[in-house]
């Protein structure tokens, strides 16, 4: 696990619409990213009008919502979250993969930046540590769609 997360620039982001597709499959963990998320989108100015929020069954379902909420809306960015955490199967590897592969296929077909906020924890001491603990994963997650917001914009002029 890396610790040494970037530097963040300060980023308004008065002007951007971010959509956020959220699992509700290890809800109690997915709930906690999404306040982190929330709570830096407001802070860096992002209004409650500019921001799209759908909730769907669970991560596997993550890459065609994040589609369908770029097709229907002008995104700057969009953040897919989710918590798979490990069974006693390699169902959680299969279903890690596959939203994995699958959101940066629609980032880059509908060249609009997704970020993978998907935490993938071998037990729930690990997801409980990167969703309600020091780590801040959903304030990265955040900052990033901020940053990779701002580029698309500077690169689109």
């Amino acid at each position: 696990m890396s610790l040494h997360a970037p530097t963040s620039s300060v980023i308004d982001g008065s002007a951007l619409t971010v959509g956020i597709v959220a699992a509700r499959f290890n809800e109690r963990f997915v709930d906690a990213l999404l306040d982190q998320v929330q709570a830096h989108l407001r802070s860096a100015g992002v209004g409650e009008r500019r921001i799209f929020l759908v909730r769907i069954p669970g991560s596997n379902e993550l890459p065609v919502a994040v589609q369908m909420l770029c097709r229907r809306h002008g995104l700057d960015v969009c953040i897919a979250l989710g918590v798979i955490i490990r069974g006693e199967t390699l169902h959680y590897g299969l279903v890690a993969e596959a939203a994995s592969q699958g959101l940066m296929r629609v980032a880059l077909e509908a060249r609009v930046p997704v970020i993978n906020g998907v935490i993938v924890a071998e037990n729930v001491r690990q997801a409980q540590v990167r969703c309600f603990g020091h780590i801040d994963r959903g304030a990265e997650f955040a900052q990033a769609a901020l940053a990779m917001a701002a580029l698309k914009r500077e690169l689109s002029r």
